[in-house]
Parts: structure tokens; sequence; C-alpha cells
């Protein structure tokens, strides 16, 4: 017999309700928001033309009317080459102006967009785009479309905006359907918890230092940036000396990144003649802070908010937000639910409290892109099954505890350890293997590899890394290896006692 699913109680959620209407399965919406990012982007065309949108080091700047003008013409020319409304178009290009043209122009056009992420191999950026079905992909050093000025300004809430893929338990990525809705939904679920001005003329600029087909830099921070009328900067690779060099200059207001860029950027040796004054909000999430990060980073931003923010890709990012005033005592949260948001927890266990977390949002996605059992698995009844094991306290604060889906943070790049173990069947001389997570400051984590040699046969290291790449994305490589001379510690069912190995292995030096 199923058991209904309560929502958990807000606590001190702090959090503004107001303007939130729920529909009749129960879920929260946002009652004034655009019908969808065209009406969104068209309302500072109207407003502000002139006020800078999107600029790219080492390229051009452009207003929020040249931006919609070119976004028309790229539109008028998938339209030339036989896009219609719902077909998938998929973006290849680096983060640039290319990239945020390909976007909108897909959109004007009425496509899906399918971000790809740029560092993964052939075989996997042909996974995606075929499994995507996409009729039309941008490819880095082409030429983009141009045509007639074209755009679809009938675009409904509960259309599919993009499909962002994430990494596969099982080998397989999954596409994750994002509506315009969902989009928008996190634009205010943004703007609420990290407190940021609507009417800024302008002044509220965001330096974009991580990858666009992140739903981070996409979702967070150039969308967010276009739905309160604000500039994006976009640094296309990082740079820490340019990217402080830039603050100052770009007179940059609001950050996002990764703790481990924050950690490496106060300990730059420029950061100390760095002007962050201008610095009013410094957001960060993707991967585990250490709390004497957060210590260093309200110092190192004396004038900033700073806030925690937990999300999934499957939930177009934002799920929960840690406000300025817990962020130093309360480090190890992840925070409150945001406006919208309500969270469960399933599996309690009596003694520790802890579950699996689940969450139910119009941003929350209502399947995978052509994976119906996969969708009847992580989504029941409108909750999304997270696979994160969490603790919520009496007040509010969410803490993740551990990861159920046995997947690596490495400095907010998601590594699933059984994708790198099923790459590394038949690598030279190992008998059995297993992928951990390997702690470390900068990173959060990195990828271990404990292997044990196959009989009469010894492990050459250098040739199973070699095996690896351009099978699987760098990023995704192990950092460690550590040679077991055992069996791996298996429970009765045969799966291998990741804690325990853990707990067991020494780790030597990375190897890069």
């Amino acid at each position: 017999m199923q058991t209904t699913i309560q929502p958990l109680p807000r606590g001190e959620n702090p959090f503004s309700n107001r303007g939130v209407r729920l529909d009749a399965s129960g879920i929260k919406h946002y009652e004034e928001l655009p019908e969808s990012l065209v009406e969104m982007f068209k309302r500072w065309v109207d407003l502000r033309p002139h006020v800078e949108a999107v600029s790219e080091i080492g390229g051009d700047r452009v207003t929020f009317r040249q931006l919609w003008d070119r976004s028309a013409r790229v539109a008028g020319g998938l339209r030339a080459q036989g896009i219609a409304r719902g077909d998938r178009v998929a973006i290849r290009l680096p983060a640039g102006l290319a990239w945020v043209y390909a976007f909108f122009g897909a959109l004007f056009a009425g496509a899906i967009v399918v971000p790809v992420n740029t560092r993964l191999t052939e075989p996997e950026v042909e996974y995606v785009v075929t499994d995507s079905g996409s009729s039309f992909v941008f490819i880095p050093g082409d030429t983009l479309p141009d045509g007639e000025p074209f755009v679809l300004e009938d675009l409904r809430w509960d259309e599919i905006a993009a499909i962002f893929y994430t990494s596969g338990t099982t080998g397989f990525p999954k596409g994750s359907t994002t509506t315009h809705e969902a989009f928008l939904t996190n634009c205010e679920n943004m703007r609420r918890a990290l407190k940021l001005p609507l009417e800024n003329d302008g002044e509220m600029r965001t330096l974009i230092s991580v990858p666009l087909f992140h739903v981070t830099g996409c979702n967070s921070q150039l969308l967010t940036m276009m739905y309160l009328g604000g500039s994006s900067v976009i640094l296309p690779a990082l740079d820490l000396a340019v990217l402080l060099r830039l603050i100052p200059e770009e007179r940059i207001s609001f950050m996002v990144t990764v703790p481990a860029v924050y950690a490496l950027a106060i300990g730059h040796p420029a950061f100390a003649s760095t002007d962050v004054s201008g610095v009013r909000r410094v957001g960060y999430g993707g991967a585990p802070i250490a709390p004497a990060l957060v210590h260093r980073l309200k110092a190192a931003f004396p004038k900033a908010r700073v806030s925690n923010g937990f999300g999934m890709t499957e939930t177009a990012s934002l799920l929960t937000t840690l406000p300025h005033e817990y962020a130093a005592e309360h480090a190890y949260s992840v925070g409150f639910a945001c406006p919208v948001v309500d969270l469960a927890l399933e599996g309690v266990d009596p003694v520790s409290g802890v579950g699996e977390l689940l969450a139910r949002a119009p941003n929350v996605t209502k399947m995978y892109w052509n994976k119906p059992e996969a969708t009847a698995q992580a989504i029941v009844d409108g909750w999304l099954h997270t696979g994160d094991l969490a603790r919520v306290e009496p007040n509010g604060l969410v803490s993740i505890v551990d990861r159920a889906k046995d997947m690596i943070n490495r400095g907010g790049e998601n590594v699933y350890c059984v994708e790198v173990e099923n790459a590394l069947a038949g690598a030279p001389g190992i008998a059995e293997c297993a992928v951990v997570g390997v702690p470390d400051e900068v990173m959060g984590e990195k990828v271990g590899l404990v292997a044990v040699a196959a009989p009469g046969a010894t492990i050459d290291v250098p040739a199973v890394i070699a095996s690896l790449r351009g099978r699987i994305a760098d990023f995704k490589i192990p950092q460690y290896v550590a040679i077991r001379e055992t069996p791996l510690p298996r429970n009765p069912g045969g799966k291998v006692i990741k804690n325990t190995l853990r707990r067991e292995t020494e780790w030597g030096k990375p190897l890069r």
C-alpha cells in the first residue's frame, strides 16, 4: 500500500511566499512570472534597450536590443534550415556570446535547446545528440545561422525549453527536461533567496566563470541576470589572475562559483590588492564547503552577503539556500527550501533522522527525455527522488549527509563511480576495482581508484590511466590509485562496501 508523502514543515524558513498559489496537485507556483523566457527577455528590450546585457571578455559587448536582434537573426537562419517548434537543437559551443546567441536563437525559433558539456569525448557527445534527436548542432568554428529576423512569441509556461544531460549511473546520461516555468521559477528563487534587486537599472553585474552548459552558469547567472535586467560578464576560460582583475574593472556585484575557485582566488597573490568593495553577493554551491572557508569568504568580501545553494540539473538549479545570517554558524547546511519548493524525507532512519530527500516544485523536471522507466523510478506523484541522503532539522535547515547515487563531486563536476568502473572493465592487469571519492581541501573530492591485480599480473598504473583517455571525460579519470593486496570488501549480495573501502584505503600522492 502506497504511503502518501507529506511535505516537511518549513520551520523558521525566512523566505517570502508572497504571490504564491497552490495548483490542484498541491504544487506551489509564483503568480506573476512572465509566460516564457522570450517574454522575460522582451520586457527589458522594451524598457532598457541600451543597457548592456552580456559581454564576453576578449569579445564584444551587447545591449538588450543588440542581443535580441542578433538572436532573432539566428532564429531566422534556423527556421530557414527547417527547424520548427519542438525540434531539438544542440549547442557544443564554448562559453561566450556565440553560446548566448545560439541559446536564445533556438528559443526564438521555437526549438528545445540541448546544451552539451564541452569536456565530453566524441562518443559521449554523439550519445547526447542522438538521444535528444537534435536536428541541428552548433559547432565551434562554424558560422552561426543567419536569416530574416524571427521570434516565436507565443511560447507557454509548460513547454519544454531545454534538455540538460546528467551523468549516468549506468554509463548512459539522462536528459532532464526544463520548462519555461522551471527556468523562470529558478530566477525568482534566486531573487528571493539571495535578496537580489529587481529594479536595478543594470548595475547588477555577475561574472560567469563556470560553464554555460551547467545549470549554475546558465540558469542561476545568465538567465537570472536577464530576469533582473542586469548584466552578465562571461569569462570564457577560468584564469584566476584575470578573474581578480575583472572584479573591479567590470564593477562585479554578484559572484557565483564552486568553493574550490573561491579558495584558490582568496589564496592568490593578487587578491590582497584587488578592490572587492563593489561585490554585494557571494554565492557558492555545487560541492561541499569547509566551515573555515565560509569564514574566510566573509572576511575577504566584507560588504557582501554570502550564501550556500543546493540544487540539481533536475531542479533547474536551486532547491535550497543558506542565507547570509546562517552561513557561518551553519556551514554544514545547504539551507532552507525556496518559497515554492516542498521537501520530504523517505525511508527515514529512526536513530539518525536521515532519509532520502524528495522535492516537488514547478522547477522540478517532469521527465527524462526518452527515458520513461527512469522517469517512473525518479518521479513519483510529482515528487523527485533526489538520491541524496539528508537530515532536516525542526527549524527547516537541510543537511546533505551522503549521496545515495554513489557520486563523486569533484569541484562541482559530478562523477558517477559506476560510469568510471564500467570504463575500467578490461583494463590491463586489473581483476576487480572500485571508484570512490577522495577528500580534497580545494576540490571537495577527487576521483580515487582502488584496484586488485589479476592472478600473476601486476598493474601498470600509467597504462590503466592511458586506457581511459578518449573514452571518458578527463575530469572523470582517477587522480588517486591504490593497489590492494586483498579482495574488495563485499556484502552478502556481492556489492562492494564502499564505506569500508574508504576507511581502509591509504592514499599516496595524486597522479596529477
